[in-house]
C-alpha cells in the first residue's frame, strides 16, 4: 500500500518541524494514539487503537526516525504488533517545503504492509483507513504547528 498527499501549513519550516519532533504535540494528533513515549531522539515508542470497520486493533511498537535532515526533512518507519491481529509496517517519507516565510508544504509518501489475520481485511479495507489515519494526522500537525504559532504571537 503506497500513500501520497500533501497538507499546506500557515506555519514557518521550522515550527512544523518542532511540533513534528515534539511528543506532547504528536500524541494528540495520531488518531487513536493512546502512548507515545520518546525512548531517544532517533526512538519513539507508541500504542494506536485503529478503528477497522467492526473491529478495533491495538497496535503496540516502535517509531524510528532516520535520514534526519532538519528542518527540512526525515524518514519515519516502524512496526506495530497487534497481538492475535498481526501486525502493520511501513515507512513515510516527510519533505518540509518552505512556499513563503510563514507557508510550509509538508509532503509526504508512505509505503505500508500488513500481515496475519489483518491482511484478511483486503487491500481496499486497509488503504482506506490508512488514508484516513494519514490526512487526519497530517492536518491535524498542521494545525498544531498553526496554533502553536499564533499562540506564541499573542
Amino acid at each position: 500500500m503506497d500513500l501520497t498527499g500533501e497538507e499546506r501549513i500557515q506555519a514557518p519550516r521550522q515550527a512544523v518541524w518542532d511540533a513534528m519532533n515534539d511528543v506532547d504535540v504528536l500524541k494528540p494528533c495520531i488518531p487513536g494514539c493512546e502512548t507515545l513515549e520518546r525512548l531517544s531522539e532517533t526512538d519513539i515508542q507508541a500504542a494506536i487503537l485503529v478503528n477497522l470497520s467492526l473491529i478495533k486493533i491495538r497496535f503496540h511498537g516502535l517509531l524510528i526516525l532516520s535520514n534526519l535532515n532538519p528542518p527540512f526533512s526525515y524518514t519515519i518507519s516502524g512496526e506495530g504488533q497487534g497481538s492475535i491481529a498481526g501486525f502493520a509496517a511501513g515507512s513515510a517519507d516527510v519533505e518540509l517545503i518552505e512556499e513563503s516565510p510563514d507557508v510550509t508544504i509538508l509532503r509526504y509518501t508512505i509505503n505500508g504492509d500488513a500481515g496475519g489475520k489483518i491482511a484478511q481485511l483486503g487491500t481496499k479495507l486497509l488503504g482506506n483507513t490508512a488514508r484516513k489515519i494519514a490526512d487526519r494526522f497530517f492536518a491535524n500537525i498542521g494545525e498544531a504547528a498553526a496554533q502553536n504559532i499564533r499562540q506564541g504571537s499573542a
